[in-house]
């Protein structure tokens, strides 16, 4: 059975430690554990159903744990994107999904705390004392359902007018493994195929497709039932997951603290996008500034 899973770790993981050549494995730490994965010819990109590129996932266990204050992961998530980004130059953040759907609702709910710059004076700016501030700006996509577009048209048409040198996108992921829901960050420099885990993929955002460079931060909130039942029948011995129903194989699981989960990810995300994006700033300055 083909395992179905937008995480990276999860898809060397499955090859059971032998990773291809072109695939290489690096754990560090920044504030928290990261695990850093690079696909680096084609042939590891096949092997391992990925695009060639740079993933880092980190341990986001807080946001299950309900911590409160600032997480670790924050500057983890924050150093991580300053190594993809450009260091100069506008920045579009863009969150997917569907803010009617909770465990969809992740990039809208990260969108409305982002500390969006480009509307301000540059005389407000300066008698502010916020000199060096980064020119950002943020949008809510929506979904086809909704607007009748893809997202892919929308940021590929704002790209087209504001050239941004950098877009950075949010979205919902799919996991195969029920420990890493809602515990864990992705970020990778690859761009993104919308809803591609939740079998109802998108047209892909990436800097191909639409001319700029394009960072992905995502974090899972669904695992698919068959993935959980071949889980399942793995660790009783048994290789068939055919006893599942056809409605059981679309089905999509959710912890049922979703609601919760989906809030404090967005603020430890949204803090980290800020950091990265204004490090003149601390957190509470920004955490002040966003409201």
């Amino acid at each position: 059975m083909g395992i179905r899973t937008d995480m990276a770790v999860e898809s060397a993981e499955h090859l059971g430690g032998n990773l291809p050549k072109g695939v290489t494995s690096e754990e560090v730490i920044i504030d928290g554990i990261t695990l850093k994965i690079d696909i680096k010819d084609n042939e590891a990109s096949e092997k391992l159903g990925k695009p060639i590129g740079q993933y880092t996932t980190i341990d986001a266990s807080s946001i299950r744990r309900h911590v409160d204050g600032i997480p670790g992961e924050v500057g983890a998530l924050s150093e991580s994107l300053m190594q993809m980004i450009p260091k100069e130059g506008s920045v579009l953040v863009a969150g997917l999904g569907n803010s009617d759907i909770t465990p969809d609702a992740l990039g809208p709910k990260i969108i409305g705390q982002i500390f969006a710059t480009r509307h301000i004076p540059a005389e407000t700016i300066s008698q502010g004392g916020l000199d060096g501030l980064r020119e950002v700006c943020a949008i809510a996509t929506g979904v086809l359902g909704q607007t009748g577009m893809e997202s892919a048209e929308i940021i590929s048409s704002i790209c087209n007018r504001l050239s941004p040198s950098v877009v950075i996108v949010v979205d919902a992921l799919a996991c195969s493994s029920i420990n890493r829901l809602g515990s864990t960050i992705q970020v990778t420099n690859t761009g993104i195929s919308p809803g591609s885990g939740v079998q109802n993929k998108r047209k892909e955002l990436s800097q191909e497709s639409i001319g700029v460079p394009v960072i992905a931060i995502g974090v899972p909130t669904v695992v698919d039932m068959t993935t959980i039942a071949h889980e399942m029948f793995e660790m009783q011995g048994s290789a068939s997951a055919k006893e599942i129903s056809e409605k059981g194989r679309t089905m999509m699981v959710t912890p049922r603290e979703i609601d919760v989960i989906i809030d404090r990810a967005a603020r430890l995300v949204a803090l980290g996008i800020n950091s990265a994006l204004q490090p003149t700033l601390s957190v509470q300055d920004i955490e002040c500034l966003v409201g």
